[in-house]
């Protein structure tokens, strides 16, 4: 250590050199560096949760996320595929879209697709 401190004795336009290149290149490092905590995804996602109280899952995907699955691909545009998981009692459906998709348009869709679909439940 005791070396290093000699070098920056005999050398002094040296290191203020090297401490003028590491603020330069810090502050531009910060400057370019994405402050977003999330990074941009380009896939459009919907993700929708049926919620019935007590159904087993064998059930929940054979009287809701099923007839859903179909009211879907009859209802909603630019569809990529879907995913569908069955819990106890939940029922997680995700929808993958086209990249070029009109996601306003595809949420309103999926929206009305679903509230058809409600309407045909019985009430848990």
């Amino acid at each position: 250590m005791l070396a290093l401190v000699l070098i920056a004795l005999k050398r002094p336009y040296t290191f203020m050199v090297l401490g003028l290149v590491i603020l330069i290149l810090g502050t531009i490092a910060v400057l370019k560096t994405p402050t977003d905590i999330f990074p941009a995804i380009g896939i459009p996602v919907v993700s929708v949760i049926w919620t019935y109280v007590g159904l087993a899952p064998d059930d929940m995907s054979g009287r809701v996320v099923y007839p859903y699955e179909l009211a879907l691909t009859t209802l909603v545009n630019d569809i990529e595929h879907i995913e569908s998981q069955n819990f106890f009692g939940y029922g997680v459906t995700k929808i993958y879209f086209q990249p070029n998709v009109k996601i306003d348009l595809a949420v309103a869709q999926v929206s009305a697709a679903s509230q058809t679909v409600l309407k045909n439940l019985r009430p848990a």
